[in-house]
Order: C-alpha cells, then structure tokens, then sequence
C-alpha cells in the first residue's frame, strides 16, 4: 500500500498535545485531534491522540472542581 503524500505528524502532534493538554487544555484538545486525524490519515497508532484528549479533559475537570471549592 501506498503511502500517502505528506509528511506523517502523528506523533509530533500527540507529544505537543499532551505537553499542551497539562498546561492548556485547549491545545491539548486540538493537536489531540490533530494526532489522531494524522493517524488515521497514515495508519499509524491513535493512543497519543487519546493521551492527549484525556489529559486536557482532566485538566477542565480539574479546574471546575478547583474552582468550585474556592
């Protein structure tokens, strides 16, 4: 099977949404998305991806809480 065009970011986008997902949960929700589109895209593992959605979701769920209990 070919190969499609471009260059495979799968990783670099879940790495960069898991760093951002700890410190903004926004980034860590778009490049989270990013990594897994590009997965799929490239037939490559989604679990970076998912890493990354899951920790920007404890991230907002963190900060209600936090927030709440002010």
């Amino acid at each position: 099977m070919a190969q499609p065009a471009g260059r495979d970011n799968t990783q670099l986008f879940g790495w960069i949404g898991i760093i951002g997902g700890i410190c903004c949960a926004i980034i860590g929700i778009i490049f989270g998305i990013l990594s897994i589109m590009q997965a799929r895209k490239f037939n490559r593992s989604p679990v970076l991806g998912y890493v990354a959605l899951a920790i920007s979701a404890l991230n907002i769920i963190g900060g209600i809480i936090w927030n709440a209990n002010r």
